[in-house]
């Protein structure tokens, strides 16, 4: 049995969120740590960065989860690490961006 999927329709972003596909050092497909509620053997990318000028929060998108998921999820910029950070103790991309040399 095949299952069919119906194309969902793309909506604009209302006008008080703007969406940045670069964040901190970080462009889309860049590998990230969560910390946070961790799922097992997830793996996460950076996607875009999302702030609401209306009351001033930010989120963080990112694509992945468990192997073979393809989720897309969003967390504080607190939460979020470049790969390898955590382990080795080094700050949150929020506390510490990733900007490149000049």
């Amino acid at each position: 049995m095949v299952t069919r999927r119906r194309k969902r329709t793309v909506q604009a972003l209302p006008d008080h969120l703007h969406r940045a596909e670069a964040w901190n050092g970080l462009r889309p497909g860049d590998a990230v740590e969560i910390e946070g509620p961790a799922l097992r053997g997830a793996t996460w990318s950076f996607r875009a960065y999302v702030r609401n000028e209306q009351n001033g929060a930010e989120s963080v998108e990112v694509l992945g989860g468990r192997p073979g998921d393809h989720r897309v999820r969003s967390f504080l910029p607190g939460q979020v690490f470049p790969a390898g950070a955590r382990r080795s103790g080094k700050p949150s991309l929020a506390e510490a961006p990733q900007l490149p040399l000049g």
